[in-house]
C-alpha cells in the first residue's frame, strides 16, 4: 500500500522502522557487553544514532549490489541483510562468526547478501567500491557498489583518485559520505576548510547531493535516485549524510569526559533520533500502532539476546585452522 503523503509503501517503511531497531538494540547490547564484562576484547565502534543512512542506503539496493564499509561496519552489515548472529559471534572471536572469528569488529564480510567486507584502513575500501563497479561496467551487468565512509576519508588521496577514475570511466558506483561531524576526535571545522563535502564532486563532474542523515526517507530517496542513474551507465553519485554518532569514537562511553564535545552538543542530536522520527512520521500517517511497536521492540530484543546465546556457546576456532581462508590460502 502506497502512503499518498509520501513515495513510499508503509511495507517499506516498516521495513526500515525494523532494520534501524535491530541495529540500535544490536549496538546497546554490545555496549552493555562492553561495559560490563570482558566477553568481547575486539575494539568496537559504535553505530548509535546513525542508523538511518545505512539502512536508507541498503533499502535502494538490491541483494546482489555490493556495499564496502568501514571500521564503523556493524549497521552496514545488518542492513545489508546480513546474519545477527554470525555477527555477534565475530565479535566474540568464535569460528561461527561471519569472518571466522578471525577479523574481529573492523573486518566483517558476508557475501551472501553482498556485503563483500569492512576494513580498519581509513578510505581503504573506498577504491575496491571503485573496482567491483569497474568489474560490473566490463560484464555489462546492471549491479552498483556502494562505498561507505567517513568525513575523515576525504582527507585521503584515494578519495580523490577513486571519484576521478570513477567519474571518468562512468561506472555504477555511489560513495556515501557519513558525516558525523568528527574525525575520530577532531571536529569536522578543524581539518576541513571546506567542510561541504557534497561539493567536491563537482571537481569530478559528477552529481554531488548533502542530505540529512537522520532522515531515512530522504537517505532513500536521494540514494535510489543514484542506484537508478548508476544502472543506466550514467556514472557515480556522492552522496554525503549529516548525521551525528552518540558514542565515543571507540568503544560504549559518550565521550563527554574528553572535553572534545558538550552535553547540549550530545542531547540536541539525541533529540534528532532518526528511529524515533521515523516512528513518529508513521504513527502520523497511520501506519504503525503502539501495539505493533511494541511487539517488534520485543522480538528485536529477543533475537539479539539469541544472538548473544549462539555467540557464547560457539566455539573458538581450532589452532590448526588459524592460517586458512587467508589470500594465500
Amino acid at each position: 500500500m502506497k502512503i499518498s503523503s509520501i513515495n513510499i509503501s508503509s511495507e517499506i517503511l516498516h521495513k526500515m522502522y525494523v532494520t534501524m531497531l535491530r541495529i540500535r538494540l544490536f549496538e546497546e547490547k554490545v555496549a552493555d557487553i562492553l561495559s560490563n564484562s570482558k566477553e568481547i576484547i575486539c575494539p568496537c565502534h559504535l553505530y548509535i544514532g546513525q542508523e538511518a543512512v545505512a539502512t536508507g542506503v541498503c533499502m535502494a539496493l538490491n541483494k546482489d549490489d555490493y556495499v564496502f564499509s568501514t571500521h564503523r561496519s556493524h549497521g552496514h552489515y545488518l542492513a545489508k541483510g546480513g546474519d545477527m548472529k554470525r555477527l555477534m559471534a565475530e565479535l566474540y572471536g568464535k569460528e561461527t562468526g561471519c569472518s571466522k572469528g578471525k577479523g574481529g569488529s573492523m573486518h566483517v564480510a558476508f557475501k551472501d547478501v553482498g556485503f563483500m567486507g569492512s576494513s580498519a584502513i581509513v578510505a581503504g575500501t573506498i577504491p575496491l567500491a571503485v573496482g567491483a563497479a569497474f568489474a560490473f561496467s566490463i560484464q555489462g551487468s546492471k549491479r552498483v557498489s556502494v562505498a561507505f565512509f567517513g568525513d575523515g576519508a576525504t582527507h585521503e588521496g584515494t578519495f580523490y583518485e577513486s571519484l576521478n577514475f570513477a567519474s571518468l570511466k562512468k561506472l555504477p558506483v555511489i560513495f556515501v559520505c557519513e558525516n558525523n561531524q568528527y574525525s575520530t576526535h577532531m571536529p569536522i571545522s578543524a581539518s576541513l576548510a571546506d567542510v561541504r563535502i557534497y561539493k567536491k564532486a563537482g571537481i569530478f563532474k559528477m552529481p554531488g547531493i548533502r542530505v540529512d542523515g537522520n532522515d531515512v526517507i530522504k537517505v532513500f530517496e536521494v540514494t535510489r535516485k543514484a542506484v537508478e542513474e548508476a544502472r543506466k551507465g550514467n556514472g557515480p553519485t556522492l552522496i554525503e549524510c549529516l548525521t551525528y554518532r552518540w558514542r565515543g569514537h571507540v568503544g560504549p562511553s559518550y565521550d563527554l569526559d574528553k572535553g572534545l564535545r558538550s552535553k547540549e552538543e550530545l542531547d540536541y542530536w539525541m533529540r534528532r533520533c532518526p528511529i524515533k522520527r521515523l516512528e513518529r512520521l508513521m504513527f502520523k500517517l497511520g501506519c504503525l500502532t503502539k501495539d505493533q511497536k511494541d511487539q517488534i521492540y520485543e522480538n528485536v530484543k529477543k533475537e539479539v539476546e539469541e544472538a548473544v546465546i549462539f555467540a557464547k556457546e560457539s566455539p573458538y576456532p581450532k589452532e590448526d585452522e588459524l592460517y586458512k581462508d587467508l589470500l594465500n590460502d
